[in-house]
């Protein structure tokens, strides 16, 4: 007797859909096929299609420090309400920041008493920490995030060239990868003086202190000095198809180069942005229409191969600010990733089953070296998400899990529908969820 059978699911596979149940036991997925045998606990997937779990690898929860602006408990449930499964926690906006080895530290054992989920940890990359890296690295750091340009934070400068470049060396000693948030500083902070010194703060004069080419040529630096550092390097939301393109030329060079973006990128666009105001301000900021189609051509051609959410939530007085310069640039929207990608992507525009699997928690996976995540298949860790891709409902505040009821898609239908999720075996979102115990640090090519 197995602990737990699903049965006559749809299971979704990178490389296809397939009529079959999941057999699970402990921890681990043991068997998948279309007779797993019998279970303890049984349960029926008839109409629905069973999604490896969400590996999200782009998230803020900004625990210890600032839980009053999101925090663990209520990140990862919102998480889980959306099928994910384990998330890589970004090294601000918590206090301290994740760039030494004592704060990768509190950040871990913080985590380990309040999610839900499972969960890797993101070092930072700043000007003077480069002797930090290696005992983080050693510690089970999946990787380290440099900003290009300012953070938001005084305590996470940004990092100049020789830190990038340094830092890429260091981070190719210890076999991991850079993560860069990619906009010129040069280029965004001279515009944005521009601006203030003429008197405008307003939504318009944001984005056009942001323009496109700020994030295309700052892809570009980052790749040259990855590809002279011989560091693997990922590219964080990025936000047009444009810069989608300067990646791949750079890959084409040789840089060791993932792509990524995000969910709000492809549903919305700078109309949104000033239709909606400041709960959708996020840097990069929303595009054109016609950039946001590029970007959607280059992930339905698989050039963009990871979606992370990029929740960054805050409270809600940071989103109400007159000079819109000072508000708060993050969107929330962990625990619609999943249905956004089904309704946008699969049922408007053709994209398939697999491939939002793929890029939600297969790739993700595979490139950070999450060895057992991302795949349903005999070894793997029994982490599902249960969903009725068909079912439709309109997001309301009051379903959100997330701590503050804010959200740039609040009102809009979505088909997809989480039904259950499961991590390691054990059902931590839907009805009769247990939430018995908490998630792990997961570390890379363990």
């Amino acid at each position: 007797m197995h602990d737990l059978v699903i049965r006559d699911g749809r299971i979704v596979t990178d490389s296809g859909v397939v009529e079959s149940g999941v057999a699970i036991d402990g921890e681990f997925i043991t068997e998948v096929g279309p007779d797993p045998g019998a279970g303890r606990r049984e349960v029926d997937a008839s109409g629905l299609h069973v999604f490896p779990g969400l590996v999200d690898l782009h998230v803020h929860f900004n625990e210890p420090g600032r839980t009053e602006w999101e925090g663990a408990a209520t990140g990862s449930r919102a998480f889980a309400a959306g099928g994910g499964t384990l998330f890589g926690d970004m090294p601000l906006n918590s206090t301290p920041c994740t760039t030494t080895c004592a704060a990768f530290d509190l950040k871990s054992a913080a985590l380990h008493g309040s999610s839900i989920t499972d969960f890797a940890l993101w070092g930072g990359l700043i000007p003077g920490n480069r002797s930090e890296m290696a005992e983080m690295a050693a510690k089970g750091a999946l990787g380290f995030k440099a900003f290009l340009c300012d953070s938001g934070l005084q305590e996470f400068p940004r990092a100049d060239d020789l830190t990038l470049y340094q830092g890429l060396q260091e981070a190719a000693s210890c076999g991991l990868p850079v993560a860069v948030h990619a906009e010129s500083e040069e280029i965004t902070r001279g515009l944005i003086n521009q601006m203030m010194q003429a008197g405008r703060h307003d939504l318009r004069s944001f984005l056009e202190s942001r323009p496109v080419i700020a994030e295309v040529e700052a892809i570009g630096r980052a790749a040259l000095l990855a590809r002279e550092a011989g560091a693997k390097l990922h590219i964080v939301h990025i936000s047009s198809g444009s810069g989608v393109a300067e990646a791949l030329e750079q890959r084409a060079r040789g840089t060791d180069l993932s792509i990524e973006t995000c969910p709000h990128y492809l549903f919305f666009t700078e109309d949104d942005l000033l239709r909606i105001g400041a709960i959708a301000k996020c840097a990069p900021p929303l595009r054109s229409a016609a950039e946001r189609d590029l970007l959607w051509t280059r992930a339905l051609d698989g050039d963009v191969e990871i979606i992370g959410s990029d929740h960054s939530p805050c409270p809600p007085e940071m989103k109400n600010r007159e000079n819109f310069f000072e508000i708060w640039g993050g969107i929330a929207g962990i625990q619609s990733t999943l249905s956004v990608m089904i309704e946008e992507g699969h049922h408007l525009r053709g994209l398939s089953l697999a491939s939002i699997a793929r890029k939600l928690a297969t790739r993700p996976a595979e490139r950070f070296g999450m060895v057992r995540k991302g795949r349903i298949e005999k070894g793997f860790h029994a982490d599902l998400a249960l969903v009725d891709v068909g079912k439709a409902a309109t997001l309301v505040p009051e379903s959100l899990q997330q701590r503050h009821p804010i959200s740039p898609y609040a009102g809009i239908h979505l088909r997809g529908k989480v039904k259950q999720t499961i991590r390691r075996g054990e059902q931590i979102w839907g009805d009769g969820a247990s939430n018995k115990t908490r998630g792990t640090l997961v570390r890379p090519w363990k």
